[in-house]
């Protein structure tokens, strides 16, 4: 009978410092820093790297003031106490990661050139503060090294972005030159982008166009708003069904603004379902519907976004390239749910 091996021949993987949580710092108010933003004096700390370092603390929940969370704005007093961890250090270059078993990286397309994928909602695109792995870009290193540097070694190839919470097709460059050539066609608005969202909410219209500039919001620095100075975006819709008080919605990008589309549909009156950010959850809840529907419209709490087309000239043969995807399974139960 053989004898099994010592614990020590087989020991655990040190644990990285990067996923360890920060202890937690305190930093008590200075009479000079008295009458500031609370994240303006959150920024000057040890640990904080940028104001937007610590508007994302505070969104979070790992920095409060007094023992409680509050506003990035609140004026802060003499004497009361500043409680935060900062984010974990990341890695200078983001590490291949294989997708898990249960959610492998589906692949629409690849050649040298370029791969287009379908991401599922609740995956980041790159590595970024609080999170050093388990994104897109560590799954993609995994199933192929060769990505455009142009990127940066946190987001290698990365030419355009999901929200963390919304799904469907995006492309991503493995050679510099198609990186290159893919950001000049976004940059010229000439990629075909449509998107299918659930709103809260009946157009009149069977189908119209949103024109309304977007800047950052002016007191939330994490969110969008439309700002009569900001840069011109332009979101068109369509009707693709009726479902009650609701509406599933077909929409084609004409920019590609930043939280544009959960922006402009929040602004005219139609949040989209279970957006955390723009969203209304308490006109969710008084909606009058069948108890199973409400149910299960008031569990589903990430945004009814989904990028279900992309069409882009392929960067070496300027072929013209489309790809569809149809709504994930939450969503797809969603909707039948509400029909």
């Amino acid at each position: 009978m053989t004898a099994a091996p010592p614990e020590s021949a087989h020991p655990l993987p040190a644990p990285d410092p990067a996923l360890e949580p920060a202890p937690e710092r305190r930093h008590t108010v200075t009479a000079a820093q008295a009458g500031q933003r609370f994240d303006r004096v959150l920024a000057a700390l040890p640990g904080i790297v940028s104001r937007q370092a610590a508007l994302r603390l505070i969104a979070s929940g790992a920095a409060r003031l007094q023992g409680s969370a509050a506003a990035p704005d609140r004026a802060v007093r003499e004497g009361e106490v500043v409680a935060y961890r900062p984010a974990p250090p990341q890695p200078a270059r983001a590490a291949p990661e294989p997708a898990p078993d249960d959610a492998p990286l589906q692949v629409l397309y690849e050649d040298a050139d370029l791969i287009v994928v379908n991401k599922p909602a609740g995956l980041s695109m790159h590595p970024g503060p609080g999170h050093s792995g388990g994104t897109l870009v560590n799954r993609l290193l995994a199933h192929t090294p060769k990505l455009a540097a142009t990127g940066g070694a946190a987001r290698p190839g990365i030419v355009h972005r999901l929200d963390k919470d919304t799904s469907g097709v995006l492309v991503v460059a493995k050679t510099d030159a198609a990186h290159a050539a893919l950001a000049a066609q976004f940059r010229a608005h000439t990629v075909g982008r449509v998107y299918r969202a659930l709103v809260l909410g009946r157009p009149e219209a069977p189908r119209g166009t949103i024109d309304a500039p977007l800047a950052r919001h002016p007191q939330h620095r994490v969110k969008r708003a439309v700002v009569a100075r900001g840069k011109r975006a332009v979101t068109h819709w369509t009707v693709e069904r009726r479902l009650g008080v609701l509406t599933l919605l077909r929409l084609r990008l004409e920019t590609g603004r930043t939280h544009q589309i959960r922006v402009h549909l929040a602004h005219v009156g139609w949040p989209v379902v279970g957006d955390p950010l723009y969203g209304n959850l308490n006109r969710a809840k008084s909606l009058s519907l069948p108890e199973p529907a409400k149910a299960r419209l008031l569990a589903f709490r990430r945004q009814a976004l989904h990028a279900a087309e992309l069409a882009f000239d392929h960067p070496t043969t300027g072929k013209r390239m489309e790809f569809r995807t149809e709504l994930p399974e939450d969503f797809e139960a969603l909707v039948s749910a509400l029909a």
